[in-house]
């Protein structure tokens, strides 16, 4: 399963990395991270015959292009097949979390991320 994690805090890399390391290791899951919503849509944009990206985690307050921009984008764009798009929201961001809900967003996570609520959304065994 490749994952795309959008998020500007680019110590986000090395914590996924720690807690799926033996998932990596046995190629259960790929992580592909971008650390912009304007990166992560020229990834996807480069890649969009093939579509790797099964899921995409994406941070909403970034700066520059914001999570919820970059939602709009890939829910407007890419349809086949419409990648699984969670966005990762502070606690107490009701109005995001409202915006994102109406944009399509397929799930959400909150911050700090509870890795072992999220290897059981993405069905992985601890």
């Amino acid at each position: 399963m490749k994952i795309l994690v959008v998020d500007d805090e680019r110590d986000i890399q090395t914590l996924f990395e720690q807690r799926f390391r033996k998932e990596i290791k046995d190629k259960i899951v790929e992580f592909v991270f971008k650390f912009s919503g304007e990166d992560a849509l020229e990834y996807l944009n480069i890649n969009k015959e093939k579509q790797e990206a099964i899921l995409i985690l994406s941070d909403i307050n970034m700066p520059g292009m914001s999570g919820l921009e970059l939602l709009e984008h890939i829910k407007q764009k890419y349809h086949k097949p419409p990648p699984v798009v969670m966005m990762i929201t502070a606690y107490g961001d009701g109005e995001n979390y409202r915006i994102a809900q109406e944009l399509g967003a397929d799930d959400f996570l909150t911050k700090p991320v509870d890795f072992t609520l999220l290897k059981e959304k993405l069905k992985i065994k601890n």
